[in-house]
C-alpha cells in the first residue's frame, strides 16, 4: 500500500511539473527553470520565476538610483507656511523638530517598533546641502517652531543643525524680495497657491507648491503661462510619481500586461473627524492654539470675503469653497496624479461630478462629504471612476481592469488574472496562473504602518502616498519628491510633476 501510494504522489508530482513545463515551453530559458527546479525543489518558487519572466517583468527590490545631493551647490530656501504639511516638508528637507527626535529615540531605545520604524525611515534620508534662510507664517507660534526646527532642530545624519542665520517673514512678499533666497516651498491653504506661485515665479525663486495648484480655470491659466514663460524650476506636491510600486504599475502598463484598459477605478474611504478637516479641537476636546493676537488674520483671508475670526475656520479651511475644492482638490486630485503618472491620460473630453453634505451636519461646511466623478477619456476610449465619502472607513483600493487582468495599486501592488483572459488562456487552462490568488506581487513585503497612529496618516500610508522602498529601505516619498526639485535645481532636468503634469491633474 505505502507503494502504491507513493507512486500515486510521483504521479501528481509528475502532472504538475508537466503542466508547468507545458504552460512555460515557448520560453527560450526552459533549461534554467528546470534547473533551478531540481535544484531548489521549490515548485511554487519556479512557477512566480515562470510567470514573472513570461510577463517580462520582476518582482526585485527597486535599487537606488540617487544622485548625492550634499556635494551640490547649497540652495537657499525659504518656506511660507508652517502648519502640519510645511512641518513635514522640512522634514522631507532634513531638518526635523528636536523635540519629535528625542522622543522617538527614547521609545526606540524601550524597543517600540513604531518609534524606531518612524526614526530609521528618517534616518534613510540623504542629507541634501540646503539652508532654510527664511520662514513665513501668519500664526507666530508656527513660525517660531519652524525657525527653531531649521536653526536647532536635528538633520537625518543624526547631527543637531546648527544655523542662525533665519529671518522671520510676516509677509511673503518681503522673503520673495530677498535676493539670497534661490526658491521657495508653498505649504499654505490652498487658496493661496496661485497667486504666490505667480508671484514667486516673477520674483526669479524656483517654487515648490503643495496641491492643489488652483482652485479655478482662470487661475490655472495664470499659473501656467507665468512658469512655462520663466527659467523656474517648478515643482507641484504630488508625491505619487516617487512610489516604487506606482513606477512597477505603469512598466506593467506599458507592457500591456493588463490587456486593454478600460476602466479605473479610485474611492477615497475616510471616517474620522480629523479625516473630515474638523481639527480645531485637541485630542482633549479643546480649541487649539490660536486668537487674534497670534494669527494675522486679515493676511490669512487674502482676497477672500472678510469674516470674524474663527479658529474652527482657520484650522478647517478645507471645508469651505472660499479656500478650497475639498474632496476634489484635497483627495481627488492624489488619484488622478497617480493614474496619470502610471497610464498618462492627459486633458480628459469630460467630467461629470455630484454629491452631498449626508453625514457632517453638526458642524459648520459647505462643501460636500460624498463626493462622486465621473472622467471620459474618450480618444483613449476608457473612464476614470471616482467616488468618497467621509463616513466609512472601509479601504474600497485604486484598480485598474483590463481585458487580461485587473490590477490593485497601493502600498503594494497586485495583478489578478481574468478569469476570461485571451492572453493567459492556456496559462490559466493548465493551472500555471489561477485567478484567486495575484499573478504578480510588487514589493513581495508590504511597508510596515506599525508606526502609524493617526488614522489619517495610516490612510496615506496604506495608499501608497507617505513610504516606498529603496535598497530595501523604507524612504519618505515627500524626500524623494522634494529631493528630485533640488536636484534639478542644481542639474537642470525635469520634475515628476513639473508644470505640464501638474495642468493636467488640476484641469481633471
Amino acid at each position: 500500500m505505502a507503494d502504491q501510494n507513493n507512486k500515486n504522489n510521483n504521479a501528481e508530482n509528475n502532472i504538475s511539473r508537466r503542466d508547468i513545463l507545458k504552460g512555460i515551453a515557448t520560453t527560450p530559458i526552459l533549461g534554467v527553470f528546470a534547473y533551478d527546479f531540481y535544484k531548489k525543489k521549490t515548485l511554487a518558487k519556479l512557477k512566480d520565476k515562470a510567470v514573472n519572466l513570461n510577463l517580462g517583468i520582476d518582482d526585485e527590490n527597486a535599487k537606488s538610483e540617487f544622485i548625492n545631493s550634499s556635494n551640490g551647490e547649497l540652495v537657499r530656501i525659504g518656506i511660507i507656511g508652517a502648519g502640519g504639511r510645511g512641518t513635514a516638508l522640512l522634514q522631507a528637507l532634513g531638518f526635523a523638530d528636536k523635540g519629535w527626535y528625542d522622543d522617538l529615540y527614547e521609545k526606540a531605545k524601550t524597543g517600540d517598533k513604531g518609534a524606531k520604524q518612524k526614526l530609521e525611515t528618517y534616518h534613510n534620508q540623504q542629507m541634501l546641502n540646503v539652508n532654510v534662510v527664511g520662514v513665513c507664517d501668519v500664526f507666530d507660534m508656527r513660525a517660531e517652531k519652524a525657525i527653531n526646527t531649521v536653526s536647532k532642530g536635528m538633520h537625518p545624519n543624526g547631527e543637531q543643525v546648527d544655523f542662525q542665520g533665519v529671518e522671520r517673514y510676516l509677509r511673503y512678499q518681503d522673503m520673495l524680495a530677498n535676493p539670497e533666497i534661490d526658491a521657495v516651498i508653498i505649504s499654505t491653504p490652498d487658496f493661496h497657491h496661485a497667486h504666490m506661485t505667480i508671484d514667486a515665479v516673477n520674483a526669479g525663486k524656483h517654487v515648490y507648491c503643495e496641491k492643489a495648484m488652483t482652485l479655478n480655470e482662470e487661475q490655472l491659466h495664470k499659473v501656467y503661462a507665468a512658469v512655462t514663460n520663466s527659467n523656474v524650476v517648478f515643482q507641484l506636491g504630488h508625491q505619487n510619481s516617487k512610489n516604487e510600486s506606482f513606477k512597477k504599475a505603469k512598466e506593467i502598463i506599458d507592457k500591456n500586461i493588463l490587456g486593454k484598459i478600460t476602466l479605473v477605478e479610485a474611492t477615497t474611504n475616510r471616517n474620522s473627524k480629523e479625516g473630515a478637516w474638523i481639527r480645531h479641537l485637541d485630542g482633549n476636546g479643546k480649541p487649539k492654539p490660536g486668537s487674534e493676537k497670534t494669527i494675522d488674520w486679515n493676511q490669512w483671508l487674502g482676497n477672500t470675503p472678510k469674516v470674524p475670526f474663527s479658529i474652527d475656520r482657520y484650522y478647517g479651511w478645507a471645508r469651505y469653497f472660499a479656500y478650497d475644492t475639498g474632496l476634489a482638490g484635497q483627495l481627488f486630485s492624489h488619484e488622478i496624479d497617480a493614474i496619470n503618472q502610471m497610464i498618462g491620460f492627459g486633458i480628459p473630453k469630460s467630467v461629470t461630478s455630484s454629491g452631498g453634505i449626508y453625514f457632517h451636519k453638526d458642524e459648520p461646511r459647505d462643501m460636500p462629504d460624498t463626493f462622486q466623478s465621473v472622467v471620459e477619456f474618450t480618444d483613449r476610449e476608457f473612464t476614470v471612476l471616482y467616488s468618497a465619502m467621509l463616513a466609512s472607513s472601509r479601504s474600497r483600493g485604486r484598480i485598474f481592469m483590463g481585458h487580461d487582468a485587473y490590477m490593485e495599486v497601493g502600498g503594494q501592488l497586485k495583478v489578478y488574472a481574468d478569469k476570461d483572459s485571451t492572453q493567459y488562456k492556456s496559462q490559466l487552462e493548465n493551472g500555471i496562473i489561477t485567478t484567486d490568488k495575484p499573478m504578480f506581487v510588487y514589493p513581495k513585503n508590504k511597508i510596515n504602518v506599525d508606526g502609524i497612529t493617526s488614522a489619517t496618516e495610516k490612510y496615506y500610508a496604506e495608499r501608497g502616498l507617505i513610504n516606498t522602498s529603496v535598497d530595501g529601505k523604507n524612504i519618505d516619498i515627500t524626500h524623494l519628491h522634494i529631493k528630485e526639485w533640488v536636484d534639478v535645481i542644481r542639474n537642470g532636468g525635469t520634475t515628476g510633476c513639473n508644470i505640464e503634469k501638474a495642468f493636467q491633474d488640476t484641469v481633471s
